[in-house]
């Protein structure tokens, strides 16, 4: 085996409901929604224009070589992100995500967890019995 053919092997082609990426990349926003499941596909259909003004907007901050930010968590994910980093906000700060094609049909919102492990610390004054203070 030469090294092309391990490279090839090794490279996953990309292929999202037997459309490859760069198919889906080409198809319009409402076109590509007939690849999509049911739920996604009714979202980007009726919120097709919000959704392309996102992308609107992620080529022009791209163009300026600037990050991504978004408070948008409810938009579906569609071919035309993927690749991209975005700052999704997760109610306190912006969380990066990089887009995959695994993501596709999911919402933003998914992938910025808005609750997090709470991390307790030692017990307080009075909150045990051991530390107690006497009255006399």
């Amino acid at each position: 085996m030469t090294t092309e053919e391990t490279q090839e092997i090794r490279k996953k082609e990309q292929i999202f409901r037997g459309k490859t990426l760069e198919e889906l990349k080409s198809l319009d926003v409402r076109e590509c929604a007939r690849y999509l499941p049911a739920r996604s596909r009714r979202s980007v259909l009726r919120n097709f224009d919000k959704i392309e003004n996102f992308l609107k907007r992620c080529e022009k901050r791209l163009a300026k070589k600037k990050k991504i930010k978004t408070h948008l968590r409810d938009i579906v994910i569609v071919p035309k992100m993927v690749g991209l980093n975005i700052g999704i906000h997760n109610g306190k700060d912006f969380q990066e995500v990089q887009i995959t094609i695994e993501m596709i049909g999911h919402r933003l919102g998914e992938f910025a967890m808005t609750r997090s492990k709470v991390i307790h610390s030692a017990a307080g004054i009075g909150a045990t019995k051991g530390t107690k203070t006497q009255k006399k």
